[in-house]
This record gives structure tokens, C-alpha cells and sequence, in this order.
């Protein structure tokens, strides 16, 4: 069946094509009677707009492109649903793609969107991108006239708004607590080493325990590419046959639980004698035994935020030109794989 368009709806009737659309549109402008009898026949022909042209005409969708790195992390999943929140309040839809850590996948998808079906973009840089450190396909969208907010994972040198963690103060609190509960040789596992967010957390891991009075240890520091994520109990476990380990911070949940059953298996008591905390306060975390300690980067408050900097951009609601960076604060969300402090002052 040919898809019925508003000009044959314009020709049903006898009318403008303005006409049909200011009908369509629940305009005050058109009798009641008219947009009745135009709305019925709109609906029972299965009319459906043509956003692209609409945008080419108005420059206006009223549509946010998410572009995120993978679809397997609860924290883009809070993300996603922070952004749906906002966009909704504000009569916005949004188109949700995948980079899936590739470059050239996320410069495609940026390109197909920018076409028209979108007004501007909420985006986490791919792996590959940050590597690679070419960041063109962003600075020639925000040319364009398609103005970006980054979240997370962000590009320093690309002049849009961004939403960050402060990951590197999070990474230096979680040593302080795990020293105030007795820890003294505290571990760092990392499957995102070569990224800025997972260098921002081992800094943090540094900074901590100089500020805590500890001597850091190389040999405590742990490497591994999340994709070996089968490989992750043989990797981790010679960490604790070569070294006397009593904790660990680890960069996600999955590293967190894998130490989790390897200190269990290995004698350890949790949390009498060993501590684990992971960021990202997921699934994971709350159903692992025994449930996990985390640093809740508050994904649903982060996509809250991104969305309204961008709606607040395209409504011209900003009128501060220059590109700001929001800080979220992020929480410990103590669990039981980590002894609690009130407790250790008490004993």
C-alpha cells in the first residue's frame, strides 16, 4: 500500500497543505470541525509524518541521538533511562545506537544521524575513538550546528558541554575507608588502564595511599582488557599467591565478584579478613555473596543532567555561550564485603 502523504490529505479535502498541517498539529487556528474530519482520516490511513523533512524545513526534530559504547553495562542502562526521563518531560524522543568501542562504527552512526533526524547528540566516546585521539566526526557535528554533550567518557579537547564523575576523588576516598577499616595492602584491579577515566582512578589509587600513609606497591596493580573476561580468574588469581593482599579496588563489578570467589576459595573471610569494593553500583553487586560494596557514579542522575544541558542548548534556554562541565558526586554504597567503620572504632 503507498504511504499516504499530507498533500493527499490536502487533495481529499480540498484544502492547503498548511491547512492539513495546522489540523494535524491540533492548531487553534482550524475549526474544530475541520481538524476532526482531517485527524479521523489521518488515522484510519495509517499517516505517519516525514521527520526528515520536517527537520529540513523547521531545522527541528524534537529527537536526541544516544550514542554509547556497549549495551551490557548497568551504568549506561541507569544512563539511558536518566535521559529517557528529561527527554520525555520535555516532548523530546530519542534514538539509542551502539558504537561498540569502534571508531569507525561510532563516525557512521554520527553521520547517518546527522542528516536531519536528529537535533544534537548525547554521546560516550568508543575505546577505539579515545585511542586513536581523533576526535573530526565531533568537532565537524558542533560546526555544523549540531551541538553535542559528552558523559563519562569525554574528549578534554572538544569544545562542547560534558557530565563527569570525579572518579579520581572516588578512587582516593575508597582507599581512605578501606584504610579506616583496617586495610593496609590494598590491591587495584583495572580493565580500563589505557582510558583517561581508568587513569583518573588509578591516580586516585596512588593519591590515596600516599595520603593514607602507604607505600605503594607495583605489584599490587593489576591490567587486564575486559574482553579476556573469561580469562579473568586466571589472570586475577596469581595477584594472590604472589603477594599479601588483605582488599581490592576494582574498576567494574564483574572484576569485583570474580575477587571476590577467588578470596573465598583461597580461605579468606569477608569481610572479617579481606575487603573488595567495585564501581558502578549495578545487578551484580546487590545479588553477588556477599553483596558488594560499591562507588555509585549515579548513572540516572548523569543522563538527567546530560539531557538537560542539550535541551536546554537547543531551546537557547543557555545563554552563557561558553561549554560547561558538571561534576556528579559520586557515593559509597557500603555492602557487606567490606567491614564498616563505626564497627572497627567500637571494637
Amino acid at each position: 500500500m503507498k504511504k499516504i502523504t499530507i498533500k493527499d490529505i490536502a487533495s481529499k479535502f480540498n484544502v492547503s497543505i498548511s491547512t492539513v498541517s495546522k489540523a494535524l498539529n491540533d492548531s487553534y487556528e482550524i475549526s474544530d470541525k475541520t481538524k476532526d474530519k482531517i485527524q479521523k482520516y489521518a488515522k484510519k490511513k495509517n499517516y505517519k509524518p516525514n521527520f526528515n523533512a520536517i527537520s529540513l524545513k523547521k531545522r527541528r526534530t524534537k529527537t536526541i541521538g544516544i550514542v554509547i559504547p556497549n549495551m551490557l553495562s548497568y551504568f549506561f542502562a541507569q544512563i539511558f533511562k536518566g535521559v529517557e526521563k528529561v527527554a520525555n518531560d520535555n516532548g523530546y524522543k530519542i534514538i539509542t545506537c551502539i558504537s561498540n568501542e569502534s571508531y569507525k562504527k561510532e563516525v557512521e552512526t554520527m553521520e547517518m544521524l546527522s542528516n536531519g533526524s536528529i537535533d544534537g547528540f548525547i554521546i560516550s566516546i568508543a575505546k577505539e575513538t579515545e585511542l586513536k585521539k581523533d576526535y573530526s566526526h565531533f568537532e565537524m557535528s558542533i560546526r555544523e550546528g549540531t551541538p553535542i554533550v559528552m558523559f563519562d567518557r569525554i574528549a578534554t579537547s572538544v569544545g562542547c558541554d560534558k557530565v563527569v564523575v570525579d572518579d579520581y576523588k572516588a578512587a582516593k576516598k575508597t582507599v581512605k575507608h578501606l584504610v579506616n577499616t583496617g586495610c593496609k595492602n590494598i590491591a587495584f584491579i583495572s580493565t580500563i588502564s589505557d582510558m583517561n577515566v581508568g587513569k583518573l582512578r588509578y591516580n586516585g589509587y596512588v593519591k590515596g595511599l600516599e595520603k593514607q600513609n602507604i607505600p605503594f606497591n607495583k605489584n599490587l596493580v593489576l591490567n587486564i582488557e575486559e574482553e579476556d573476561y573469561k580469562k579473568y580468574e586466571d589472570i586475577i588469581k596469581p595477584l594472590f599467591d604472589n603477594n599479601e593482599i588483605d582488599s581490592v579496588i576494582t574498576t567494574n563489578e564483574k572484576i569485583a565478584v570474580t575477587v571476590l570467589k577467588i578470596a573465598q576459595e583461597k580461605g579468606f573471610k569477608v569481610p572479617e579478613n579481606f575487603s573488595v569494593i567495585g564501581f558502578s553500583n549495578g545487578i551484580l553487586a546487590r545479588h553477588s555473596s556477599p553483596t558488594l560494596t560499591t562507588v555509585s557514579q549515579h548513572g540516572e542522575i548523569m543522563g538527567e543532567a546530560a539531557a538537560q544541558m542539550l535541551i536546554d542548548k537547543l531551546e537557547n534556554k543557555n545563554l552563557n555561550k561558553e561549554v560547561t562541565t558538571q561534576i556528579i558526586k559520586t557515593d559509597l554504597v557500603e555492602r557487606n564485603s567490606t567491614k564498616r567503620f563505626v564497627e572497627l572504632s567500637k571494637a
